[in-house]
């Protein structure tokens, strides 16, 4: 072969080989679980425990078993053991070590090279919340796919605010479906026009002519209901708030909601797609690499991007809110995101508010596990080893807990609420970690001027108060109601509270 064809030939290789590196790899989640293990040199693991009271793994919940390591990593001393006594060792040691710590061995950290984000407005109307007006965006935030072209993400986000507020307003960031509330449907004298062209369209088609004979009275479409929204008022239940979303509107704030869907997959096989893949170029992650609960507090970020564009809000009194395993989302998002000025943290439990070195309920193992772990860095997994290349480990080994995660919020305003187990937020979430975490997180909010529950920072005795008991004078505020796992009867309470403490007067 002619030197100059061999070049070629070797560099067609080399062009192929770059081509085919590109290409995602897709695991099961089992594959991808046990990737990670390998890299970390972990045989085996110890297993999750079940809800399931008659399983062998079944869940502790007996206190007196609840705390083989009670003592907590401490918040107000640096690694070097000096004690923290001001604003500035805080914010230029001691919470940047517990960042370390966390982006090391809990959440993973944010990569150097996530691409940027363009937003788009792919719908705007006035339409209705409840009996408000509201102007209603439907957003679409595109990440630069250009590094790999074959993973694409667009971030779904939806935008309410007040049509008649008179200048911005704060706003509720919230995980979930990005629907607009209620699409403006075309009116009975449009509606003629788009049925008479839909059954032009089925009278002329072969396959339905026949059938518009049949149904010659038929249309397609019917008007809009304008009395729809008063037959879902009437259909709640006698003394049954409204939804969330109307609370907020009503009280003159704004909300938006994202869907962490359209950012990273909430699972392990999807750790190779969304964001996480794209960034990766579709390769597995690395030990200390984001989780998706870090992916999702990204994407809030970037929600967060378009807000401070947007006339219509308040971008320095925007708060974040989730529930469940989006609640824990919440909860790093306002640890990590500085300009969220708030959070409602809902129903968070391990990986969230409560302790992870409590076994109670959910325990770190279970966010070890095949049905968890993608929420967390690889690291993570490391503290439910059995066998390992560094032997065992324990939940006792980390250099953090979730009281840490809490204080990194301050003196930002922080809401943490929970349902009770008999309405169905189970004991399976610890609340009583989550109060002891948030106990021993006001000693943060007080060094930094704000307020905590008011009470000691003692979390072995202070008492979790009973349900339906408000602690909210304080920029930390604890709550939980008697519903069940959701934070829906804790919103009024939230707005509020939020409204006070930033001292917010609606406009109109």
């Amino acid at each position: 072969m002619p030197m100059k064809k061999f070049f070629l030939f070797c560099a067609a290789c080399l062009i192929g080989a770059a081509a085919y590196a590109q290409e995602p790899v897709t695991f099961t989640t089992d594959q991808d679980h046990q990737n990670m293990l390998d890299q970390l040199g972990i045989k085996s693991i110890r297993r999750g425990f079940d809800a399931d009271q008659s399983s062998p793994y079944a869940a502790n919940y007996d206190e007196s078993k609840a705390n083989p390591y009670p003592v907590i990593p401490e918040l107000m001393k640096t690694n070097s053991g000096k004690k923290v006594k001001n604003e500035k060792q805080w914010f230029e040691v001691r919470r940047p070590e517990i960042i370390e710590a966390f982006e090391s061995e809990v959440y993973g950290r944010l990569p150097e090279n996530i691409p940027s984000v363009t937003w788009t407005i792919t719908a705007q109307e006035i339409e209705n919340v409840g009996m408000m007006r509201v102007k209603a965006k439907q957003l679409v935030g595109h990440v630069d796919n250009s590094s790999c072209p074959s993973i694409n993400v667009d971030i779904k986000m939806v935008v309410v605010t007040p049509a008649d507020a008179k200048g911005p307003v704060p706003l509720l960031m919230m995980f979930g479906p990005a629907n607009l509330p209620n699409p403006v449907t075309p009116g009975a004298a449009d509606m003629e026009i788009i049925n008479k062209t839909f059954r032009s369209i089925l009278e002329n088609d072969p396959r339905t002519a026949e059938l518009m004979k049949k149904y010659p009275a038929w249309q397609p479409f019917e008007p809009a209901n304008p009395f729809a929204m008063f037959s879902r008022m009437s259909q709640r239940a006698p003394g049954q708030d409204p939804p969330s979303t109307e609370q907020l509107i009503a009280a003159g704030w704004g909300y938006a909601m994202i869907d962490p869907s359209s950012i990273q997959a909430d699972n392990g096989a999807g750790l190779t797609r969304g964001i996480i893949g794209l960034v990766n170029k579709g390769q597995p992650r690395k030990p200390d690499d984001w989780g998706s609960l870090r992916a999702w507090a990204w994407g809030a970020a970037r929600g967060l991007d378009y807000l401070e564009t947007d006339p219509d809000v308040d971008a320095k009194h925007v708060g974040i809110e989730g529930v469940s395993r989006y609640g824990k989302a919440a909860l790093v998002t306002l640890a990590f995101e500085e300009r969220f000025a708030m959070g409602l943290i809902g129903s968070s439990g391990k990986g969230g508010a409560a302790l992870h070195r409590r076994i109670f309920g959910e325990g770190l193992e279970n966010l070890t596990g095949p049905g968890e772990y993608h929420w967390m860095a690889g690291n993570y997994i490391k503290y439910a080893s059995v066998e390992s290349k560094t032997g065992a480990w324990t939940a006792d080994m980390l250099p953090v807990d979730s009281h840490q995660l809490i204080a990194l919020c301050a003196p930002r305003l922080v809401f943490i609420s929970y349902g009770i187990p008999e309405q169905g937020d189970a004991l399976w979430l610890d609340q009583y970690g989550s109060w002891q975490a948030t106990i021993a997180a006001g000693e943060a909010f007080k060094l930094l001027g704000a307020t905590d529950l008011g009470l000691s920072n003692d979390y072995r005795s202070e008492p979790m108060p009973p349900y339906n008991t408000s602690l909210l004078e304080g920029d930390l505020a604890w709550r939980q109601h008697d519903g069940g796992h959701t934070d829906a009867p804790n919103m009024k309470y939230f707005i509020e509270w939020a409204t006070r403490k930033i001292g917010y007067i609606y406009k109109r």
